[in-house]
């Protein structure tokens, strides 16, 4: 049987998601994706098929099988065989099996608006610059960004823990075990250095000029503070203000309205160098810039003195692990980092990169997660 049309496929694929999102499982729009390339390739003709497709790109964890196939019976009526006949069932009815929305819908069958492929819209939106972004678009945004995956970089530690294929010998450790054999050294005994996780410290400037993506950065750094852990967030405007504990409840729009209401300069003026030196002074100097990966999201607008840019720069880069810039007007046709600040700043940086839309973002979470 040839595989169904494109929309077909995109219809059962998000009514199959939002199933198993109601069961429990948390499916990212990589995934989601994945599994409806893996669809076009094999067809829905063989309900087997959608099976393995499924299991194979939606389920991480051992623990999420029983309930994904839970899922897919009840999404499909517990009959392979009928498999065809329970898809085109779908495909009439925009929304999902098991949902019980009472929409009308359109006449000649065409899907509700509202009930389209979820990630369809998120997907229209990777390359869109967050300062067009409207009100529905940044909560879809928020919704990406809680998805997004952000592994933390990790570094070694001057701790060492057992380890069977360790790079010294523990003698102390082969000489116990040696007396429980006789004397003999049966089993030699090995250490590693432990791995630790690296600090991630984000200074998001929040400053006139960089209100529009303040506001989605805001929602990146919330989802990483409760996404991981040893995360601190700062406001850097005309003042420095720390925003960590703020961010650290669950829920994100209070979290965001705790946090902006903190910060008294919010869409103010701007100090970089001023925020970084006080930075650097009250807490980056005194351990927690030290080893971390720092990231500042700035255009680089600063009406201080250069010099105190240049020296504030430095001392940080000298204390920490490695320092990212994140710059949403690099995404801008022959941009230049002709900016005082921006120009002071540059000799310091590791990582220069965009931050004007969701794809930016995904560079940045690999920058972080670079050991």
């Amino acid at each position: 049987m040839s595989s169904p049309a494109r929309p077909d496929i995109d219809r059962m694929v998000a009514g199959f998601v939002r199933c198993l999102r109601r069961g429990g499982l948390r499916i990212t729009i990589a995934q989601t994706l994945t599994f409806r390339r893996s669809l076009e390739a094999t067809g829905i003709g063989d309900g087997l098929d959608v099976y393995w497709a499924g299991r194979a790109t939606l389920v991480i964890r051992h623990e999420e099988i029983a309930m994904y196939d839970a899922m897919f019976l009840a999404f499909f009526h517990h009959n392979s065989s009928g498999f065809r006949q329970r898809f085109d069932e779908i495909i009439e009815t925009p929304a999902s099996a098991g949902d019980d929305d009472s929409g009308d819908g359109d006449a000649d069958g065409d899907p509700d608006p509202e009930n389209s492929l979820r990630y369809s819209a998120s997907d229209s939106l990777q390359d869109k610059n967050f300062a067009e972004f409207t009100a529905a678009e940044l909560h879809e945004a928020q919704r990406v960004m809680a998805d997004m995956r952000l592994r933390a970089a990790t570094r070694r530690s001057r701790r060492r823990r057992p380890a069977r294929t360790g790079d010294r010998h523990d003698l102390r450790r082969t000489a116990r075990a040696a007396m429980r054999t006789g004397g003999e050294p049966v089993r030699v005994a090995r250490t590693r250095n432990r791995e630790r996780t690296r600090r991630l410290v984000l200074l998001l400037d929040v400053s006139g000029s960089m209100e529009p993506y303040a506001r989605v950065m805001i929602r990146f750094a919330h989802a990483a503070v409760v996404g991981r852990a040893h995360v601190e967030v700062f406001a850097l405007g005309t003042r420095l203000t720390r925003l960590t504990r703020h961010l650290g409840t669950h829920d994100v729009d209070d979290a965001v309205a705790a946090a902006t209401a903190t910060v008294a300069d919010w869409s103010g003026g701007t100090r970089l160098g001023t925020t970084i030196a006080e930075f650097n002074q009250s807490w980056g100097i005194r351990g927690m810039a030290r080893g971390a990966t720092v990231v500042i999201l700035s255009d680089g607008w600063d009406r201080g003195d250069p010099g105190e840019m240049t020296e504030a720069m430095a001392r940080l880069h000298r204390a920490a692990h490695r320092i990212v810039w994140v710059n949403p007007l690099k995404a801008g046709p022959g941009y230049e980092p002709t900016a005082r600040g921006m120009a002071a700043a540059l000799p310091h940086v590791d990582d220069f990169l965009e931050g004007h839309c969701l794809r930016s973002l995904s560079a940045l979470a690999d920058a972080v997660a670079t050991r």
